[in-house]
């Protein structure tokens, strides 16, 4: 959660002012919240951290990992950072948008083939390992990356008509 811990100096150790209370100000103009949204959300970061994600798993399927890989840990999709950021600033934060639930769909399915992945490899099946790796996963990984980009666009994009 590294990259949301810029968020108005929130973190997840310091919860006095939920962060949503910073925009629901009847004051406060949409744009402008877009405009802060872009400020504070470091989505170049998420990416980031899921293509980190992405390397641990190689790691593991290529044997440069000492850790093991659960597969029941890998389905879940609130134990690596950018699933904690989906399920909690994210979601106060741009949950209203549809590219966010496709996002946090997408983001569902690409850890379903990363377990999916995990257990073939567990059982010796690196031919169905590297299917998997081909098909669903690197879509699943794809679709993570393009909509999170897209989130980045959209709010550049209100906040820059905003101006």
């Amino acid at each position: 959660m590294g990259f949301i811990s810029r968020v108005m100096g929130f973190s997840a150790r310091n919860r006095a002012v939920p962060p949503l209370a910073l925009y629901e100000s009847s004051l406060a103009q949409d744009s402008r919240r877009a405009d802060t949204v872009l400020a504070v959300l470091d989505l170049d970061a998420a990416i980031n951290a899921h293509e980190r994600w992405k390397e641990r798993l190689m790691d593991y399927l290529e044997g440069r990992s000492a850790k093991g890989l659960d597969p029941a840990m890998v389905r879940r999709t609130d134990q690596d950072a950018l699933g904690r950021w989906l399920h909690g600033v994210g979601a106060e934060l741009l949950g209203d948008r549809p590219a966010f639930t496709l996002l946090v769909a997408r983001h569902q399915y690409f850890h379903e083939q990363a377990a999916t992945i995990v257990e073939l490899a567990q059982q010796g099946e690196w031919p169905r390992v590297v299917q998997v790796l081909n098909g669903g996963y690197r879509h699943g990984s794809s679709q993570v990356v393009l909509l999170l980009k897209e989130l980045k666009r959209s709010l550049a994009q209100e906040a820059a008509s905003a101006q």
